[in-house]
Order: C-alpha cells, then sequence, then structure tokens
C-alpha cells in the first residue's frame, strides 16, 4: 500500500478537504509537503460557505482561503449596513450570526423616555439599546432559516450587560421562545440575573463570554435544508413592576 506522504498535492488535496478544518490543521503539521497542501485554497474553499464572497467585505477577499476562514472565526464581520454580523464556527464551519440591538423589534425601543440607543463599549455594533425604564420588557428577532447552514442545530442567545442603574430582573422570571414562524415553539423560562440558581429545573442563567458580555440561552431550533421561512426568537417579562439598566447588543444564533 503506498504511503500517504508520497502521494502527488492533486491527490491529496482532496483527500483533507473531505476531512474538516481541524484535521486539516493536524495534517499540517505531518511534514512541509502536507503543510502546503493543508494550507492550500483548493482544500480551505471546501469549509467554506459557498456563498461566503457574497458575505466578506472587499478588504478580505483577497486573503489566503485558510487565512481568511480562521478570521472569520476570531473576527465576525458586520453586514447588512452593521444590522447583522456574520461569522464562522471554528470546529464546523457552520455560519453564524448576530442581531444587532438595532434590527431587534424592541417594545418602546424607539422611545428615549424607555430606551437608550447610543454606541456601546466593547460592542462589535455601531450601536446598542440600554434600558432606561419600563414595565414591559419584550424583544422579538428574526432571520431567515436560508441564511442558516442546512442540517444544523442552532442556538439563540440574548448578548447583554448588567448597567450601572440595573434594577427589577433579579430572581424574575423572563419567558423565551425560539420558533419557525407559524408554529407554536416551546416556551422556556430564563433569567437576567438570580441571586441562586436552581439547578433542579431546566431554567436558564447568564454566563460570561470572553469577550466581557454575557449570554443567555434562549432556545434552540434544527435547520433542515434552510427552506422553511423565518426563525422567531422573542423574549418576553411583564408583572406591572418597572425595571432598567439593561444594555443589548443583540441576540446571536450559532451551532450548538
Amino acid at each position: 500500500m503506498q504511503d500517504c506522504r508520497t502521494l502527488p498535492p492533486d491527490c491529496l488535496e482532496p483527500i483533507i478537504s473531505f476531512t474538516s478544518p481541524l484535521d486539516a490543521c493536524r495534517w499540517s503539521v505531518v511534514s512541509r509537503s502536507f503543510n502546503d497542501v493543508a494550507r492550500s485554497n483548493a482544500v480551505w474553499v471546501k469549509f467554506l460557505p459557498s456563498d461566503y464572497q457574497n458575505l466578506v467585505p472587499a478588504s478580505r477577499s483577497t486573503f489566503p482561503l485558510k487565512d481568511l476562514y480562521l478570521g472569520l472565526c476570531d473576527h465576525p464581520v458586520l453586514i447588512e449596513n452593521g444590522k447583522k454580523s456574520f461569522s464562522l464556527h471554528k470546529r464546523s464551519g457552520k455560519k453564524c450570526y448576530m442581531l444587532a440591538a438595532g434590527d431587534l423589534a424592541i417594545t418602546w425601543g424607539d422611545n428615549p423616555h424607555y430606551w437608550s440607543r447610543n454606541s456601546i463599549e466593547d460592542s462589535r455594533f455601531p450601536e446598542g439599546a440600554e434600558l432606561l425604564s419600563v414595565c414591559w420588557f419584550e424583544i422579538n428577532g428574526s432571520i431567515s432559516t436560508c441564511k442558516l447552514s442546512s442540517m444544523t442545530r442552532y442556538k439563540a442567545y440574548l448578548v447583554f450587560k448588567l448597567g450601572a442603574r440595573f434594577y427589577g430582573f433579579t430572581n424574575e422570571r423572563v419567558e423565551a421562545t425560539v420558533r419557525l414562524s407559524g408554529t407554536e415553539g416551546l416556551q422556556r423560562t430564563v433569567f437576567l440575573h438570580a441571586e441562586v440558581e436552581d439547578v433542579q429545573n431546566d431554567y436558564r442563567y447568564p454566563v460570561e463570554r470572553g469577550d466581557g458580555w454575557l449570554e443567555l440561552e434562549l432556545g434552540e431550533y434544527f435547520n433542515e435544508r434552510g427552506e422553511d421561512g423565518q426563525l422567531e426568537i422573542r423574549i418576553f417579562h411583564f408583572d406591572g413592576s418597572w425595571k432598567r439598566g439593561v444594555i443589548i447588543e443583540g441576540i446571536e444564533i450559532r451551532p450548538n
């Protein structure tokens, strides 16, 4: 049996391209010849989404495709006039999106008495939304399923911070739904802030991210072929009491 290290590059390229991004990186340390093949555009174009050229800015379009792939994993790009960001899941190459606060339907969100729309430190977007004071807390977002990777299970997360004036959410149950438009979906109880986490129930609590923001899992959806319509995400809480101090960056949808 022929040693694979003696195979010509045009035979190695399709072999490596049928593995995974992680495997391709592992192959690159086998030898210098393997490194050349494992870094080639012919391999990495297989790991990128077929429509990647429509999603990356012109400034990145000339990058070697391995560098482009890794850059999209670590440095999301803004799309749709800054209302969304696009990135890749590093291990799988599946598409990830974040809907900016400006792309969300926030109840009373356009009223400056209730919500402030300003630039926020450490945000990837030009503008975020800070809750000044409301008793009706509701955020809705949606994305076409055709934008998502097919045959992929996604989870949706609220990405936010607690401001200095945070008030009214501690130990308060908030309802979250992730569903396909026209279906009922599964409602989940989540907490934006809790003094004690209840491990006996299937509740969700915020987790600190590496970028300093908090993320709160809202629900999940399996995207089969991407032809189903709109994926809708809703967060809702109303008990008549006033709340303030939540700073919204957006809603992230990424592979599970």
